[in-house]
């Protein structure tokens, strides 16, 4: 049985570039970065250049790179580290009821320790209303956190008008009020350059972009202040300390240059399959609703919900049959609980458990696609028999 993996917004295969880069320092180059003897100092050259390769796929400066373990520690140090950094400031975050599990929870880690957090609605489609955010600023308020793209429906948020909100504060006399965007599902997909959005902060991680888990970064913009998370040593300017995993980091930044180099061939050969994957889904398979705003999203994401079809037999039928996909965020599987995201786009709850997430890469092909077609029409129909619903009468 030939095995199609759709489900690239969870975890991304690892480019052969990229082995190829860190591999050195797996073997022969396995000094400690922080050492001054040669052997270091190769590292430090490594890490060195990897963090210019990562500062130019998002037109940062590559002393405004923080290097991580990944997203979510990464979400973590923007989000509490700016909101202890200010605490005198004020003690209120402005996310929205969409954000990845790592800032909400970052949120509520908060929330326990005093902090107030609104958590701005979405529209229908799965779009921040800029209106919301800016009725959500108070005078109190340090962090305001967004996230660039959705990774369950891929919707791109409008993170540009949303900092224009914050330049207003800011100018008004607000200095101590800052902008995070999780860009883990937007990095390497479109395009991402730190001063035309006019963030403060936003977040990376590699494994989403071909490099392996356990690489992430984090942008801070010249000026920001930032309270570490963890305490140690000298590394990252004393941001993240700990000795760095020079293999990982150099993976990263030769994924981040790669994905520089590839973006538009890449986001083409995405859109392409997931037109076709819709297309085919809508032309074979009755009773089905694709969920996000269709005029803004990312081309790699495509999340459909099947109407009739009990959730709990669909993912588990399509692996059987060798097509991986997920239902929600990788983060959240084994959870009984419905998506947080699709029930903040008011979606009805027995709709979200016959829902699916197919993420594309640049390794997809037309044949997986058209293969997952025949096997998700077999596994429904088959589904919605075993249930007793009549498929032709669902159509009609």
């Amino acid at each position: 049985m030939r095995r199609i993996y759709l489900d690239n917004a969870a975890t991304t295969a690892v480019h052969p570039a990229v082995v190829e880069a860190m591999l050195p320092y797996l073997t022969d180059l396995y000094g400690n970065a922080s050492s001054i003897h040669w052997l270091g100092q190769q590292s430090k050259k490594a890490v060195a250049k990897a963090r210019r390769q990562v500062a130019s796929l998002i037109g940062a400066d590559e002393n405004e790179i923080v290097f991580a373990s990944g997203g979510t520690e990464s979400d973590n140090l923007a989000v509490i580290g700016v909101a202890e950094a200010w605490a005198e400031k004020g003690r209120h975050i402005v996310t929205s009821s969409i954000e990845h599990p790592a800032v909400l929870k970052a949120c509520k880690h908060l929330e326990s320790l005093g902090w107030s957090v609104t958590a701005v609605p979405v529209s229908r489609g799965g779009v921040v209303d800029v209106e919301e955010v800016r009725m959500s600023l108070r005078d109190d308020t340090t962090v305001v956190s967004i996230m660039f793209v959705n990774n369950e429906i891929g919707t791109v948020q409008p993170i540009a008008e949303i900092a224009a909100l914050v330049r207003e504060r800011r100018a008004a006399g607000q200095n101590h009020l800052h902008l995070h965007t999780d860009a883990v599902q937007a990095t390497g997909k479109i395009p991402v350059d730190v001063r035309a959005l006019g963030v403060d902060l936003l977040s990376l991680s590699g494994h989403k972009l071909h490099a392996p888990k356990g690489a992430g970064a984090l942008f801070v913009r010249k000026g920001v202040r930032l309270a570490a998370r963890q305490f140690g040593g000298h590394q990252e300017r004393g941001r993240r300390p700990g000795t760095e995993s020079v293999p990982m980091i150099v993976a990263l930044g030769a994924a981040c240059e790669i994905a520089g180099e590839r973006l538009a061939e890449r986001a083409e050969h995405t859109r392409a399959l997931r037109d076709r994957l819709e297309a085919g889904i809508r032309e074979r398979i009755p009773n089905v609703a694709f969920n996000g705003d269709p005029d803004s999203r990312v081309a790699h994401i495509a999340n459909v919900s099947f109407g009739d079809v009990p959730g709990e037999g669909l993912l588990i039928s399509l692996d059987l049959k060798g097509v991986a996909c997920a239902t929600g965020a990788a983060c959240s599987s084994g959870s009984v609980e419905p998506s947080h995201v699709l029930v903040a786009l008011g979606i009805d709850r027995d709709q979200i458990h016959g829902s699916l997430r197919f993420s594309l890469a640049e390794s997809n092909t037309v044949e997986d696609i058209d293969e997952a077609l025949d096997a998700l029409e077999q596994v429904i129909s088959r589904l919605r028999t075993e249930s007793g619903i009549d498929t032709a009468a669902s159509a009609g």
